[in-house]
């Protein structure tokens, strides 16, 4: 097949594999019948997506140009859909550094074209004046543009689909609030699009005119206001009308810190999407349907995504969520295996209960930690725990989980991330909360030597400096409370299940 040639066949990288959009897209790259190499930092957080057999994993940051340029040998094209906010106050610096790399080895590893989700930007705004968000999306976009090889950069407002960051926003702020007072980004013109309509533009991409170098608008057929939205949300979700109330005083700052209270978005990700609501951000032109032309039916209408949407949460099919990917600043070092590990002091909490149920009946409880259904003890130490950890700028209990029922490594499950999971044995846990250090919980379904039940569960911490020994030691004498209570109240679980 000549490289040019934009047919199946093609091989495709997708960086950000384990975010929102690029978990979602693999799967219908697949189906297109491409073949699909995924960058990740952490490969084995792809382990159990169902589409993992099936595509090349490896491992990168595109950061580094050496991996980055590893990754990209043989592919044609390469899905650029990664960014660094929430990093700190240098992250345009990384953003900026990161496509100039991505550009650059694209360029040298003979790719024959990149493809980069950016923000749909207004016309007429200076770039300068924009939110830090949108200037760094639009900047990114701009360097892709300008290298040697042939772009694609899709610009994107509200994206409505199941676990995004901004449905959740739109669905908790109304769902929670009958009535509200708002800033004054309520009455700001946007053009969402639906989750399926951006990830019909991604695949489309891929078969472009080799020689086509440009950005597209791409939005769906409704030019809505916000409180628009959390209106036209309210009757597809069968509730009251919502009343709104819009006051001039409320700064970002302010409206992230109260979006942090009333959904499970932290400030830190809500802050960007709401600064970029100052501006109105409507799609000038739709000029991708030329080259991905739109089924009937299609761009979907706001009412259509948010039904959609909404069937996939209460069907619990939400293939990713806004927290797939890891909260900027987690800690990321995997647990010390014990017998090697010389990195200083690793203290333990470690507890052992006989469960009268089948190792099944207690790895159901196991697996179904967390979200809904709570950390079997004291409810009210987790709950303050999590909204200390909110008041602090982490991410608070209240993400919640992917599915009820069933966990994958990478999942996000409230303030803690799965590391580790063995089915029907063991769940590991990353703490992912503000702490001077880091910190782990095992938990384990397991037989003894007389064929009996066992739940054996630890708590780990690696202590940061004289600060972090001075935490554990602080609130060891709660440990019995609610360590011991928690082993206790899981075997009780299981055995009530096994009835």
């Amino acid at each position: 097949m000549p490289k040019g040639d934009a047919a199946p066949g093609l091989t495709c990288l997708v960086t950000g594999a384990t975010g929102y959009i690029g978990g979602r897209l693999v799967p219908e790259l697949l189906a297109a019948g491409y073949r699909v190499r995924a960058l990740a930092r952490s490969p084995a957080k792809l382990r159990d997506h169902p589409w993992a057999g099936d595509v090349e994993v490896v491992r990168g940051d595109v950061t580094d140009a050496a991996s980055v340029g590893a990754a990209l040998r043989g592919i044609d094209v390469a899905y650029y859909l990664v960014h660094a906010l929430g990093t700190g106050e240098t992250f345009e610096e990384t953003d900026r550094r990161s496509a100039r790399i991505f550009a650059e080895q694209a360029s040298a590893a003979g790719v024959r074209r990149v493809v980069y989700l950016g923000g749909l930007t207004p016309a007429g705004v200076p770039e300068e004046t924009l939110s830090p968000h949108l200037r760094s999306r639009a900047e990114v976009g701009r360097i892709l543009l300008e290298s040697r090889v042939p772009a694609t950069v899709l610009r994107a407002a509200v994206i409505i689909g199941s676990g995004s960051a901004s449905f959740e926003m739109l669905r908790y702020l109304t769902e929670r609030l009958p009535a509200m007072v708002t800033p004054r980004w309520v009455h700001t013109r946007t053009q969402p699009i639906a989750v399926r309509d951006v990830l019909r533009y991604l695949v489309g991409s891929a078969r472009m005119p080799q020689d086509l170098n440009r950005a597209f608008d791409v939005g769906g057929p409704d030019v809505l206001t916000y409180g628009d939205m959390m209106r036209r949300y309210a009757v597809a979700a069968g509730l009251p009308r919502r009343l709104i109330v819009p006051v001039p005083v409320l700064t970002p700052r302010l409206s992230s810190q109260w979006i942090g209270l009333v959904t499970p978005v932290p400030p830190s990700i809500a802050r960007p999407l709401l600064e970029s609501l100052r501006h109105e951000v409507v799609c000038h032109e739709h000029d991708v349907a030329h080259h991905v032309p739109d089924p009937p039916g299609t761009p979907l209408p706001f009412d259509t995504a948010v039904s959609l949407a909404l069937e996939r949460v209460q069907e619990a099919q939400v293939a990713t969520r806004w927290s797939s990917a890891s909260v900027p600043g987690a800690p990321s070092d995997p647990l010390p295996t014990d017998p090697d590990w010389a990195g200083g002091s690793l203290y333990t909490d470690h507890r052992e209960v006989c469960v009268p149920a089948s190792r099944e009946a207690l790895w159901r409880v196991v697996e179904g930690i967390g979200g809904e259904n709570g950390w079997y003890s004291f409810p009210l130490a987790w709950a303050v725990r999590g909204w200390l950890d909110r008041l602090t700028g982490g991410v608070g209990l209240r993400r919640g989980r992917r599915d009820p029922a069933r966990l994958r490594v990478g999942d996000s499950l409230d303030f803690w991330r799965v590391e580790e999971i063995e089915p029907g044995h063991l769940l590991r846990l990353r703490a992912e909360m503000r702490l001077p250090g880091l910190a782990w919980l095992e938990m384990y379904a397991e037989s003894d030597a007389d064929g009996r039940t066992r739940y054996r569960q630890r708590a780990l911490f690696h202590p940061r400096g004289l600060v972090g020994h001075a935490y554990w030691w602080g609130v060891s004498p709660f440990h019995a409370l609610v360590f011991g209570g928690m082993a206790r109240n899981v075997a009780r679980a299981a055995a009530r299940d096994a009835e």
